[in-house]
């Protein structure tokens, strides 16, 4: 699964609670005040770390309208992308008031960023990690400006082939990033369940040897908790103050509740896992008294060959292992036996010799 890596000191490994990124992407619906708000509900809730997105319309596209840069479908269908992304962007000049409310709030805050100059203002921040989105996964100059700098990557997945990845992965570790993970990503907004396809976290895990988690689209929290389940160690999900209250993307995000929720969730998932071996717990030893085993279930004088009316397998469990039963069974007491005693070899005579 890959080796654990660390980011502003907090460990990411398969030993190591799940790492949930709350991304703010553009629900500060262009008010900074709004901004604070959330980095404040990311840290009620409990969450690991921020995530910013670093551009601005003109470094992500072109104000054009032609071909290809009008949206077709989806939540975001009829807009040009230079109107959208006009939108949704968080300015550069709000960063550094974004970090330091971040790590007053001891959240470990990091961004995506979308050219290099991007990662030249998140250099100046020192952005301890880089995102690298699903739709950058191919932007192979990118991925080793931002490796450059040696700090850890996460690479989302979504639309790429094996190749891609492969491409992505060799690209960040030989530019020397401090690190590499892979998020499995459906980039559909929302996700459909039917289509999440949470079996490929662990082939990531596998495929490419490294820690694997989930850029999560999907409504609630069902999905996040599931890929714990199966591997995921980090864990993204979109979250906003209401989504009544609109934004870009809004609807596929989680309210302060949802996210609280799937923080304990997502922790408790992974603390279930346990390990794979044939053992009893701690916590069960209290009740291993109320097993069944072989009791006197009524007076029986010495000399009595006995019987299953003398004899039977009930709670609790202070006698002989029901499974020896059949060697007791037709055998002679050697002594008065009571009824509600716990059922013991000694009570029985030795077979005579042969």
């Amino acid at each position: 699964m890959g080796a654990p890596f660390a980011i502003a000191g907090r460990l990411i490994g398969p030993q190591h609670s799940p790492f949930i990124i709350a991304e703010l992407s553009g629900n500060h619906n262009g008010e900074l005040g709004r901004a604070l708000k959330l980095i404040d509900a990311a840290a009620d809730a409990g969450a690991d770390a921020v995530k910013l997105q670093t551009y601005t319309a003109d470094t992500i596209t072109i104000d054009h309208d032609g071909p290809g840069f009008r949206l077709e479908g989806g939540p975001w269908s009829g807009r040009t992308l230079h109107d959208l992304y006009s939108e949704a962007f968080t300015p550069y000049e709000w960063h550094e008031a974004l970090f330091a409310h971040a790590r007053a709030r001891g959240l470990i805050v990091f961004s995506s960023p979308f050219d290099e100059t991007a990662v030249a203002l998140l250099e100046t921040l020192d952005a301890p990690a880089f995102k690298i989105a699903s739709f950058e996964a191919i932007d192979l100059p990118l991925i080793a400006r931002a490796a450059r700098s040696g700090k850890p990557l996460i690479i989302s997945t979504g639309m790429t082939d094996m190749a891609e990845i492969d491409a992505a992965v060799k690209t960040a570790l030989a530019a020397g990033a401090g690190g590499v993970a892979l998020l499995h990503c459906v980039s559909s907004y929302p996700a459909r369940f039917v289509d999440a396809n949470l079996a490929m976290v662990a082939k990531l895990a596998e495929d490419f040897d490294c820690i694997a988690g989930l850029s999560d689209h999907t409504p609630g929290t069902a999905a996040s908790v599931a890929a714990v389940a199966l591997g995921a160690r980090i864990i993204e999900k979109h979250f906003t103050l209401a989504r009544a209250d609109g934004g870009p993307d809004a609807a596929f995000s989680l309210e302060p509740a949802e996210l609280k929720q799937l923080v304990r969730d997502c922790r408790h998932a992974h603390e279930a896992l346990g390990v794979a071996e044939y053992r009893r717990g701690e916590s069960e030893a209290h009740n291993r008294q109320f097993r069944r085993s072989l009791y006197v279930v009524r007076d029986v004088p010495a000399g009595r060959v006995l019987t299953q009316e003398d004899v039977r397998s009930i709670r609790p469990g202070f006698g002989l292992e029901p499974a020896r039963l059949p060697e007791v069974l037709g055998r002679k007491t050697a002594r008065a036996l009571k009824r509600g005693e716990p059922f013991a070899v000694e009570m029985i005579q030795p077979k005579p010799s042969a």
